[in-house]
This record gives structure tokens, sequence and C-alpha cells, in this order.
């Protein structure tokens, strides 16, 4: 599958967005405020198009396209990055999850207007819930629809997306998921996200839903398919392998600019440095190749066993991926110096950011046992 665009063209609008968000982080970060000149450049820059099918009138970005935007993006910002992340991994799983008559109105809207989504699934009591438990967030059956009413928390982006896609337990027991405009009657946030180690200007608020309606035509039924984890898992690999190079960017234009009076040369010539940038570079191309390697596969199928086999590699890829970005940040702060530890350079910021990326699901643990029973045959 490729897009309905030349790929010139997307890769200059990822690119010109990765400088926009890049040009917006320090002050973002320093007051944990959301960048909303950013978020605005980013909606009316066509790109909450890019994943969409282009029989619905998106980009039809494939699963590999998607891989190389969003590490452009995280490395500009992390924060701003995932916002982005969150809605076009969405709208990629969609059009194997979603009723056409839904994708449609919801497309429409991303297509034209520039809408935003997100969705929300953990809550104060059960964390993530990619380890099981149903949520407490409910779901009551009322006259032409349901009635929802709890709280998500990690909503990233909240205070500036359009719908959201909420997860909540019926009294039947099952958990079903909904399409709920932000703007709909009873949907507030509440600004919870303050102070946080990483992230500090995703707005990842909780958001508290007071018995909101949803009309049935909003319902996305339940169907088991291995695209939610593909899109998902290449959304948060992407984005962190993004916030690595942007650290390794970071130090190698500092190592070019710095002479200290007693080197009196760049440290850029220091076979530390050297050594510094070159295993950095090598740890996040190596996951690099095997997270575009995995997504070339899966959009090279048209089999849906297939593609299911290939989930356990998702989850490897994105392990892989986000630690890779732990460790580039790392040696990429060691190699700069105390001048790191200052918001004069981003690398303290793309520090902080990386660790965030061991927190999505799946946990280290669970994707490399995916990978384990998988070829154990198990």
């Amino acid at each position: 599958m490729t897009t309905s665009v030349p790929r010139f063209l997307w890769l200059e609008r990822a690119e010109r967005l990765a400088r926009v968000f890049a040009n917006a982080a320090s002050q973002a970060d320093a007051t944990g405020e959301l960048a909303r000149g950013a978020v605005l450049e980013l909606k009316r820059s066509g790109h909450t198009a890019f994943t969409i099918p282009a029989a619905y009138g998106g980009d039809g970005a494939a699963l590999a396209e998607f891989a190389v935007a969003q590490e452009l993006l995280g490395s500009g910002d992390a924060s701003l990055a995932l916002i982005a992340a969150m809605h076009a991994h969405l709208m990629g799983s969609a059009r194997d999850t979603w009723p056409s008559d839904l994708l449609a109105r919801v497309a429409r809207r991303s297509v034209e207007d520039g809408w935003l989504g997100n969705a929300v699934a953990s809550e104060p009591e059960l964390g993530s819930p990619s380890r099981g438990g149903l949520p407490a967030t409910s779901a009551a059956p009322t006259h032409g629809g349901w009635k929802i009413t709890g709280r998500k928390t990690w909503g990233t982006g909240a205070e500036a997306l359009d719908f959201l896609v909420v997860s909540a337990a019926t009294p039947s027991g099952d958990v079903r998921r909904f399409v709920v405009p932000t703007s709909s009657d009873g949907v507030r946030v509440d600004p919870t996200w303050r102070g946080a180690l990483s992230l500090r200007a995703s707005g990842s608020h909780d958001i508290v839903f007071e018995q909101v309606f949803v009309p049935h035509k909003n319902v996305i039924p339940s169907k088991n398919s291995p695209s939610s984890s593909a899109w998902f898992w290449t959304a948060v690999a992407a984005t962190y392998l993004g916030v690595g190079v942007g650290a390794v960017d970071a130090l190698i234009a500092y190592a070019k600019q710095r002479v200290p009076t007693a080197l009196g040369e760049p440290i850029a010539t220091l076979p530390k440095v050297q050594e510094a940038v070159g295993r950095a570079t090598l740890e996040l191309g190596a996951a690099r190749t095997f997270l575009h390697d995995v997504a070339r596969r899966w959009d090279a199928s048209e089999d849906s066993q297939e593609k299911a086999s290939l989930v356990p590699s998702f989850a490897a890829a994105k392990s892989l991926a986000t630690n890779a970005a732990v460790s580039a940040t790392d040696i990429a702060l060691r190699a700069a110096g105390g001048a790191a530890l200052t918001p004069a350079l981003p690398l303290e910021r793309f520090f902080r950011d990386a660790r965030a990326g061991l927190t999505h699901p799946p946990s280290d643990d669970l994707a490399l046992t995916l990978l384990g029973k998988q070829r154990l045959g198990l």
C-alpha cells in the first residue's frame, strides 16, 4: 500500500512540522503547557489525514510510511509528536475495525477540519488495560444510545482533542468502545498533568465523563484485529526513535561548535565524543531497521493470519526502540557534559522524555514473552 500523495509531499510536511515542534518545545516544556500554536499548525497542515484511507479522503499512508513520518516528528518534540501519533494510529487501524459509516464521518472531519482524536482506556484504579481488568467507566443503555460515566487518565493532548474513543463496561460485563466528540455535554478535562518527569507539555490530563450521551451509530463493534496493536506499537516505537535521533542530532551540533580553551578545537574531534555518537547511532539504527522490516512485511501482506503472526514482532520493536532511545539520550547527555544538564541545550528534555517510552504498553517483559512464546511454538 502506498499513499495517495507523493512521498516528497508528506515527507516535506513531516519535516516542516518537526521544525515547528522543535521551536515550540523548550518554552512549552518550561511552562508545562500545551504548545497551542504548534497544535494548530498540526491541524492546519493536513497531517491529520495522513493515515486515513484514500477512499475516505485521506492520504492512505502505509504503516512503514507512518513510521518514517512519526520518527521525524519525534525528533522535534516528544510531547507534540505523541499527540499526532495517537490520532494517526487510531485512524490507521480504524480502516480494519470501525464500521464504514462511522469511519466516514470521523474521517471527513479530520480531513476537512483537522480533527484530532485519541483513544482513552487507562484509569486511576485500573492503570493500563494491557494486563486485563474491566474499566470502572460504565456505559448504561438509554433511549437511542448509551450514557457514559467515568474518568480516564493519560489523555494525551486532552485540551486539543476533538474526539475520543472511550472504552467502557456495559451492564452485561463486556467492554465496548464509543466515539465521543469532546464537545459533548458532560465531557470535561481535569488538569492533573502537572510536574511530570517526562512529556511535560503533552497535556496528558484526566478526562471526566458525566452521563455523556453517545448514539448507537457511534459504537465501535467488538472485533479482534491485530491492526490496533500494529499501528499503536509502531506509533510508540517510531516516536521514541525520533526522540533518540533528536538527542544525537543535538549532541552533534553542540560538539561541532563547543571549543574549550584547553582543547583549542571542537569537542567533535575527541575520540570519546566520536565513539558516543557512533554507539548511539548504531543502537537507534538497529531498532529502526527491525521496526521498518516488520512494518514493510505488514504492508506487503494481505493475509490476516500472516498479519496476526507479526504482532509479537511489533511488540518487540516497541521494546527495542524505546530502550534504544533511553540509551541514546543517556549517551548524549554523558558526552556533552555539564552543559547538557541545563535548558540551554535540549538534551535534558530528550533524556527525560525518552523515559516515558518505557511506560507505554507493552512493557518489556510482556513484549519479550510474546516473542519468546511465538518462537517456542506456544
